[in-house]
């Protein structure tokens, strides 16, 4: 079982989004994924509006997630930590206490051949960024997917 953690700033945009695109991806016998956000701002609450309608609208149901903050404690219960950013990578990396901790902690659009490394937050802009956001993680969980199913 490969367990997978999905991690932006404040978990209801951009993590939401990658925990349910990879979870339609994998087989859930071997794969478990999360998401969690750097900052407690949102800690019990469900995803951002927008991010459920784009995740609905792409036949996913993201509604039953709910925000939860990143702890030390979840580099031992994961094998792959995926970031949207470089701001959710360093206050990561900040929490890790080992070397192993820290290979483990990856960007996620490294995983997409997109020319760019950073998943912006589409938190203050309009409906678009969401879809745009969603095209970005769908790419990058697709390739990870592929790897995860043929382990």
């Amino acid at each position: 079982m490969t367990k997978v953690l999905m991690v932006c700033l404040g978990n209801i945009c951009r993590s939401p989004l990658a925990e349910g695109i990879l979870k339609s991806k994998v087989a859930a016998e071997n794969v478990t994924v999360d998401s969690a956000g750097t900052g407690g701002y949102h800690i019990g609450e469900p995803p951002d509006p927008r991010s459920i309608d784009v995740a609905r609208q792409h036949g996913l149901d993201i509604s039953m997630q709910r925000c939860r903050k990143f702890r030390s404690s979840d580099f031992e219960a994961f094998d792959l930590i995926y970031v949207m950013d470089n701001s959710n990578y360093a206050n990561v990396l900040a929490q890790a206490a080992t070397e192993a901790e820290k290979q483990k902690v990856r960007l996620l659009l490294k995983e997409a051949d997109l020319g760019i490394t950073e998943v912006p937050d589409p938190y203050y802009g309009g409906t678009k960024g969401f879809e745009n956001v969603y095209q970005m993680i769908d790419s990058a969980c697709s390739a990870i997917a592929q790897k995860l199913n043929r382990s």
